[in-house]
């Protein structure tokens, strides 16, 4: 199969992060199988989803780990012109849920495991795909916890990602909280005499606007981002039962996503200390806790992997994107140098007909090409 078959196979499988991810790894895995390769599933609590990892290759050297996530986030209340779980070709560009974030990369992964069972490799090419990627890099986990234990790990890694198929060398850590605001409920007619868990939770969300604004005004700056400082956001806010009733329960959920070289826990602190400040009454509350959270990437620009996606792509300007991805937990926890590099636009993804095009494909096979030639050289 060529990466074209293989991605319209990928995106038949609705692999939302919600529901399972198993018919797409088995078929990865049979795939792979027919070819001689044996696959290591590590499984999810449930036994409802797997991470996959497989080597093509020697097993007792490090080699290239390609990285990508199965999952792909709901279509639910988006307007398609086609079936998104069936890949259409329409001008030049491949559509389907996952065509470009990121079962585009994963196609053109397997189509190169595919090449490399027919190749002598001095170094291994190894395969890692992951679950539940786009809820906060929370399926990889398993895997990675597992691989601290080998005795031989990847050298190098490519985390697959749309970039345009540019070298990303660093990406934003992000911190997810809840703030449960919790206050005194009384009948409405006497709303003084309680207190608001509502009201509670705008004057917090005030105190991390005015945090934002320090931070955009005097915080540390790096112009290769789009966004060039850190950042926090309110997304979610849930509270109230009625209107004649002053609401005892309110929570927020808020984000934080940091430069590399700017550790989040500072301005955890900093929230947890507003909220205290906003205390006046020994019946109102703000409970701070983490949800979820991954690290930033920050890859030396002369690295070898850089070095090495760089000639593979053509592409010789290093970027630095606000999304984040697993590169930065296999460079954090396994100390796996990674560039984050993959077709397609994020600007297509999560979006109604998120597209691939099929230049991008073609020059992401050419790119992986390049690595089985690195990984088959003296």
């Amino acid at each position: 199969m060529n990466t074209l078959q293989l991605l319209d196979n990928l995106i038949a499988f609705p692999t939302v992060s919600r529901d399972s991810n198993l018919d797409l790894i088995e078929f990865v895995r049979s795939f792979l199988l027919v070819r001689g390769v044996a696959s290591q599933l590590f499984m999810d609590a449930r036994g409802r989803k797997a991470n996959l990892f497989a080597t093509i290759g020697p097993q007792d050297r490090g080699g290239i780990l390609l990285s990508g996530h199965t999952d792909v986030v709901p279509v639910d209340g988006q307007d398609w012109r086609s079936d998104p779980f069936r890949m259409i070709e329409r001008g030049g560009a491949l559509y389907g849920r996952g065509t470009a974030d990121m079962k585009g990369f994963i196609a053109a992964a397997l189509a190169a495991a595919d090449r490399a069972t027919r190749r002598t490799l001095r170094a291994p090419l190894h395969l890692a795909l992951s679950y539940d990627e786009e809820i906060g890099c929370v399926g990889v986990r398993s895997m990675i916890e597992a691989m601290a234990q080998w005795k031989v790990r990847p050298r190098l890694c490519i985390v697959g990602e749309p970039t345009m198929l540019r070298p990303a060398i660093g990406h934003k850590g992000k911190t997810a909280l809840r703030a449960v605001c919790s206050g005194h409920a009384i009948h409405s007619s006497l709303a003084p005499q309680g207190v608001n868990a509502i009201h509670l939770a705008s004057d917090l969300i005030q105190r991390i606007r005015a945090l934002q604004d320090r931070i955009e005004g005097c915080g540390k700056r790096d112009a290769d981002f789009e966004v060039p400082y850190t950042t926090l956001h309110v997304g979610i806010i849930h509270g109230g039962v009625a209107l004649n009733i002053v609401p005892d329960h309110c929570e927020l959920e808020v984000e934080i996503r940091n430069m590399p070289d700017e550790a989040p826990q500072p301005l955890i602190d900093a929230i947890r200390a507003e909220a205290s400040a906003l205390l006046h009454s020994p019946r109102g509350a703000i409970e701070l806790s983490i949800m979820n959270d991954y690290p930033s990437l920050a890859t030396p620009a002369d690295a070898e992997v850089v070095e090495l996606v760089s000639r593979a792509t053509g592409e010789h300007q290093r970027i630095k994107v606000g999304f984040g991805s697993e590169a930065g937990l296999f460079s954090a926890q396994l100390s796996i140098p990674c560039v984050v590099c993959g077709p397609g636009s994020i600007n297509d993804a999560h979006r109604p007909d998120e597209f691939v095009t099929l230049e991008q494909l073609q020059r992401c096979d050419a790119m992986l090409d390049s690595v089985l030639d690195t990984l088959s050289a003296p």
